[in-house]
C-alpha cells in the first residue's frame, strides 16, 4: 500500500504503520514544513531516517496539482493543524468555495480530490469536535461535508492513549476516511444498511463491535447520559458553515451525508504503562536534567500551586484569574500527562520528577518513549548528503510535544491491512 504522509513531523504515522508491516505500508512521499523557521529540524530528522522516499520540504500550499497528480498513493495520513475552518463563497466565482487563508485542511481536501486515495488516517486535538465555541461542532461538520462531497465516508473516535495501554494521557481525535466505491464500503452498506434511513441498532452494531475503532479500541455498550445524535448534512458546504446546529460526540460515523454520533466509554482489559515504567534508570540520566537552581525550583512550585491573581484585560476590565493546585511533582504510578511543545521549559505543563530526593526533568529519550518512538529517534538530523549533526534537547522535546502516540496508529494500521 503506497502512502503519502502530510504534516509529517519526525515521522510518527510512518513509524506506527511500519511497526505493522514495513513491506505492506510503503511511504513513498512525505511533506514537512515548519513555517516561520529558518531551520527545518523536523524535516531533517525525517530525512535522516527515511532518505529513500520523496521528501518534500516546502509548504503544502506550494505543492502543485501536477505534483499531487504524480502520486498514486493508496492512503494519505497526517496530523494537521487545528484552525478555524469556516468557509464562504468565492467572490470571483460564485460556485467556488473559499476557506480561511492558511487553513491547511483544505490542502488535504485538494490532495484527496486529485489523488483519490482509498483511505486517509487523520489526527487532531479533541477540541476540534466542539469548535468553534459559538457554533459547536461546525468545524468538524464542514470536514465531514467536504469528504462526503468527494465520495468518502468518515469514522471517528476520540482516543486517550492511556486508556488503551500506553504511557501518556493524550486525547486526540482520529479519523478513518474511506472511499465509497471500495469493497469494504459496500460490505458495510450491505451488512448494516448505513447511509439510508438511520436505524439505531444497525449503527450501534457497527460502532460497538464491527467498525475500525470498535475492533482495535473496544468500548462498553453503554451510551453516556443518552448522548446520541443524528444529523443530515447539507450538500452545500457554505450552508453547513453558516447554519450547522448539530451535536458531535466522541464516536461516530458519516455515510452518504448522514452521520450518527454517540458518547462511548473505553473498555480496555489490559494494564496501561505508567510514567515510572518508561523512565530511564537514574544511572543513565545526565546531570544536566537535574534541577539544582533553587530559584528555578521555586518557580516550578509556584506554577504548579493554586493561585488567585487579579488581572486587568486589554480593555481595562479587572478580573480574578484562578487555577487549582497540582501535585508538586508527577506521579510515576500513573501514565504521564499530555506532553506539550513547551516540555522542558519552566512551565506548569512540564513534567517534573522527584527521584532519590532530587528533582529533575524528563530526558528526550523518555519523551520519545511517551510517544512510542524508538530511543534516540530525534537525536540526529541530516543537513545534507554528507553532513549529519546532533539535535538540541530543546528541539527534541518540541518534536515530541508535536507528535502522536505511534502505537495508536499501529493499531489502526492492523485493521487496514486486514481489510485489504
Amino acid at each position: 500500500m503506497k502512502v503519502l504522509e502530510l504534516f509529517a513531523g519526525v515521522g510518527g504515522f510512518r513509524v506506527g504503520l511500519e511497526n505493522v508491516d514495513k513491506k505492506f505500508f510503503e511511504t513513498k512521499w512525505a511533506n514537512q514544513w515548519e513555517p516561520s523557521r529558518k531551520s527545518q529540524d523536523a524535516f531533517q530528522v525525517y530525512d535522516y531516517h527515511f532518505p529513500n522516499s520523496d521528501n518534500i520540504n516546502d509548504s503544502i500550499v506550494d505543492i502543485t496539482d501536477e505534483k499531487f497528480a504524480s502520486m498514486d498513493a493508496d492512503m494519505i495520513v497526517g496530523g494537521f493543524p487545528c484552525q478555524d475552518y469556516s468557509v464562504a463563497r468565492s467572490k470571483k466565482n460564485e460556485q467556488g468555495i473559499e476557506g480561511k487563508k492558511g487553513v491547511l485542511f483544505w490542502e488535504i481536501i485538494r490532495a484527496t480530490r486529485i489523488i483519490k486515495p482509498k483511505y486517509l488516517i487523520l489526527e487532531n486535538v479533541d477540541r476540534l469536535l466542539k469548535a468553534p465555541s459559538k457554533q459547536r461542532g461546525r468545524d468538524f461538520a464542514i470536514m465531514l461535508t467536504a469528504f462526503n462531497n468527494l465520495g468518502y465516508s468518515v469514522e471517528w473516535r476520540v482516543i486517550n492513549a492511556a486508556e488503551y495501554g500506553r504511557s501518556q494521557r493524550r486525547r486526540r481525535v482520529y479519523f478513518f476516511v474511506y472511499r465509497n466505491d471500495l469493497k469494504f464500503a459496500k460490505r458495510i452498506d450491505k451488512k448494516f444498511e448505513l447511509g439510508n434511513d438511520i436505524v439505531e441498532e444497525k449503527y450501534d452494531d457497527y460502532i460497538f463491535s464491527d467498525g475500525l475503532f470498535a475492533t482495535q479500541f473496544p468500548v462498553t455498550t453503554e451510551i453516556v447520559k443518552k448522548r446520541r445524535a443524528y444529523y443530515e448534512l447539507d450538500d452545500d458546504i457554505v450552508a453547513v458553515s453558516d447554519n450547522f446546529t448539530g451535536t458531535v460526540w466522541n464516536t461516530g460515523i458519516m455515510r452518504h451525508g448522514k452521520y450518527y454520533t454517540i458518547e462511548t466509554v473505553p473498555n480496555y482489559k489490559g494494564k496501561s504503562l505508567t510514567l515510572g515504567d518508561i523512565l530511564q534508570s537514574e544511572e543513565e540520566v545526565d546531570e544536566k536534567y537535574y534541577i539544582t537552581d533553587t530559584e528555578k525550583l521555586k518557580k516550578f512550585q509556584y506554577l504548579r500551586g493554586a493561585k488567585r491573581i487579579e488581572r486587568t484585560s486589554s480593555d481595562g476590565f479587572s478580573y480574578i484569574f484562578s487555577e487549582g493546585g497540582m501535585s508538586p511533582y508527577d506521579d510515576e504510578s500513573l501514565p504521564g500527562r499530555t506532553m506539550l511543545t513547551s516540555e522542558g521549559s519552566v512551565n506548569r505543563s512540564t513534567h517534573l520528577l522527584f527521584r532519590n530526593n532530587r528533582y529533575r526533568l524528563i530526558t528526550p529519550i523518555e519523551a520519545e518513549r511517551l510517544q512510542d518512538f524508538p530511543d534516540d529517534w530525534t537525536s540526529k538530523k541530516k543537513l545534507s548528503t554528507e553532513e549529519v549533526t546532533e539535535v538540541s534537547d530543546r528541539m527534541r522535546l518540541f518534536f515530541m510535544g508535536n507528535a502522536l502516540v505511534t502505537d495508536i496508529v499501529k493499531e489502526i494500521g492492523f485493521f487496514i491491512k486486514h481489510i485489504e
